[in-house]
């Protein structure tokens, strides 16, 4: 019986240090971290510093890979046919969480995501353009009542966070809207600049154009009014009880070593905390928003549900 014990603890002890070796091993190669929006946004240029802050600390390059469209949920789809050993990463916006309830699908993003941590999240709001009829949300709200289906406003793509937003608002109000699809924050602006569209939906990726003169944001959308735009309502104000944010991180493929997962996010996380992200994250009004490997898979599983709430009540359930 002892010689069994000392047997399976020498076993353990192997095993263990083959875990360790792996891990010490890690990454000997570039990594691949695929985001869900275009070169020139928020997401890009705040990405882009977070990558180089891990690259210097994994002692490998991280290389940012843009893979815009289908409402910000290429990156994770695309994890589903890379391999598990933490060389492919990609960013998880929130619409990743409600695809299950308007897209059929071949797996889940509960299951089938190695979660990583979470890192920040988008703020949002409603623009148009400076030299724009509309001054402000009830001027918004009573041209869209006096034209009904002629306001058109844009958004990052279908079903994503500022999209679903809007329909929701539009819900409440009673008022029609025409939502029109960008791949991203980039194409967006030049679209609402230029007068493509009448309004904007979008993160505060609109930010140098507010400042620049070029638009005038109407309301924002978080539980308090954001610093870079003291004089614009919350939708709270607005009579409308709704407050939106938008959390996302970074996953890798399901079946990622639990040594490379750890790796990953002790080096994100210290990341995270250089100054050159925590400013990159300050021009657009985001903050750092940290959460660990397991607070973001119950993030995922708590906002999937709250996700298939809102779909349910604006009847956008994927076809049966």
């Amino acid at each position: 019986m002892q010689r069994r014990q000392l047997i399976q603890l020498a076993t353990a002890s192997l095993a263990g240090t083959a875990l360790g070796a792996r891990a010490q091993a890690f990454p000997s190669k570039p990594i691949k971290l695929v985001i869900a929006f275009p070169a020139g946004g928020p997401t890009d240029i705040t990405m882009r510093s977070l990558a180089e802050n891990a690259s210097k600390i994994l002692g490998q390059p991280v290389i940012v890979e843009n893979k815009p469209g289908a409402g910000g949920t290429l990156p994770a789809q695309g994890l589903q046919s890379a391999p598990a050993d933490g060389y492919t990463l990609a960013q998880i916006p929130l619409g990743v969480f409600r695809m299950p309830y308007t897209t059929k699908m071949t797996w889940d993003p509960l299951k089938d995501l190695s979660y990583v941590l979470n890192v920040t999240g988008y703020a949002f709001g409603l623009v148009v353009r400076s030299d724009s009829p509309i001054k402000n949300w009830n001027d918004f709200v009573a041209y869209a009542r006096a034209n009904p289906g002629k306001l058109t406003f844009g958004s990052t793509g279908t079903l994503t966070s500022p999209h679903l937003t809007m329909e929701l608002v539009a819900n409440k109000l009673g008022i029609e809207l025409t939502h029109v699809p960008y791949k991203g924050s980039a194409d967006l602006m030049q679209a609402v600049v230029g007068g493509h569209v009448m309004a904007a939906a979008d993160s505060t990726g609109f930010a140098p154009q507010v400042e620049a003169g070029k638009l005038r944001v109407l309301n924002t959308w978080g539980d308090q009014r954001l610093a870079k735009f003291p004089d614009a309502p919350t939708l709270k104000e607005l009579g409308l009880d709704l407050v939106q944010n938008s959390p996302f991180g970074i996953a890798a493929p399901k079946g990622t070593p639990a040594e490379v997962v750890k790796r990953l996010h002790d080096a994100f996380k210290k990341a995270m905390e250089e100054p050159s992200y925590v400013q990159a994250l300050g021009r657009y009004d985001m903050l750092p928003n940290y959460m660990d490997s397991a607070q973001y898979l119950k993030f995922a599983q708590d906002t999937s549900a709250r996700e298939k709430v809102l779909i349910d009540k604006l009847g956008l359930n994927k076809p049966q």
